[in-house]
């Protein structure tokens, strides 16, 4: 596994981008992503 500076960060990142992508689902544009993220955070 990868080691990341700040470990703590990186990992609420990658969990809210997977729950974002598993109640949106796959084949949107990335803006409908960013979007999402920006709302979920």
């Amino acid at each position: 596994m990868a080691k990341y500076i700040h470990k703590e960060l990186t990992e609420k990142i990658i969990k809210c981008a997977y729950q974002v992508h598993n109640e949106l689902g796959a084949g949107f544009l990335e803006k409908v992503y960013k979007k999402a993220l920006l709302t979920y955070s």
